[in-house]
């Protein structure tokens, strides 16, 4: 009996406090939560998508890449992915804010940046020409441009594999690719109003090419203010007036298709986008 009441004394241990559980503002800092949530929150006004419950959805999905040791990293930037699939974080970034929304659209970019110019297990820091590159060639292909437009465009913003890529080419290569391909747009939505799905008269053609040789001469990357002016020449009652002028030649009519529009009009953005040097 007294055996078994040392047993029972020396198998009790002395009484600990029961640790209190932590608040719920504790556990969303300890956990990272409340700074993926923050950042979440500042994307989703940066971008002011149409659809802020996709956006979200889509945000965390991506956000839910996780580190080596398996655990979720809040605000990372892609660092640790392999190549592949920093293209695609990269892109994903890139795709948040349309340009037009300079402040949203040039943070992106600098994540963006920073995500392709990760230093991997093989290769330095820093972007180089190869993979920014092929970051410009990806945008052309998902905006659907054609291979013999997008090569013409890549030749003028591109630079050497093995150049060294600063953030100011990055911005401005990347830009011109987003410009370019609203700009094709439009001209494919100009031409599918003109006439028909595939051909169009070729005097109403050329007319409207004119006006957008002549906004195009107006417009400034670096000028905000010039796109009103770009904007102006591009209205319905200018391109009316444009367009009523061309039905008034008598020349007879020919016909000009979708593809060589959609060239003519390349060519002319084309000759306003400056070579990196």
């Amino acid at each position: 009996m007294a055996t078994e009441k040392r047993r029972a004394a020396g198998g009790s241990p002395v009484p600990r406090p029961t640790p209190s559980p932590a608040s719920e503002a504790d556990f969303l800092a300890q956990t990272g939560v409340r700074d993926m949530l923050r950042e979440a929150v500042l994307k989703l006004l940066e971008a002011r998508p149409e659809e802020p419950v996709a956006f979200l959805a889509d945000y965390f999905e991506k956000m839910g890449q996780v580190s080596g040791d398996g655990r979720a990293v809040p605000g990372d930037q892609g660092s640790h992915l392999p190549g592949q699939q920093r293209f695609g974080r990269a892109m994903w970034y890139l795709r948040l804010a349309h340009h037009s929304q300079r402040t949203a659209f040039n943070n992106n970019l600098n994540i963006a940046y920073e995500c392709l110019s990760a230093g991997g297990k093989k290769r330095m820091p820093g972007l180089n020409g190869k993979s920014y590159g092929e970051l410009l060639r990806r945008i052309c292909r998902e905006g659907d441009l054609p291979e013999e437009i997008s090569s013409a465009l890549l030749k003028k913003i591109q630079c050497r594999d093995h150049e060294a890529v600063p953030f100011d080419v990055f911005r401005y290569g990347v830009l011109t690719c987003f410009v370019m391909l609203e700009f094709m747009c439009k001209a494919d939505t100009l031409f599918t109003i003109l006439d028909g799905p595939s051909q169009a008269d070729q005097r109403l053609c050329h007319a409207v090419l004119t006006t957008l040789e002549e906004a195009l001469v107006a417009s400034d990357l670096c000028v905000p203010a010039s796109y009103l002016e770009a904007g102006s020449k591009l209205g319905p009652d200018c391109l009316a007036v444009v367009m009523d002028g061309a039905f008034r030649n008598n020349d007879p009519s020919v016909h000009l298709s979708r593809r060589e529009f959609l060239k003519e009009a390349s060519v002319l953005f084309l000759d306003k986008v400056k070579p990196v040097q």
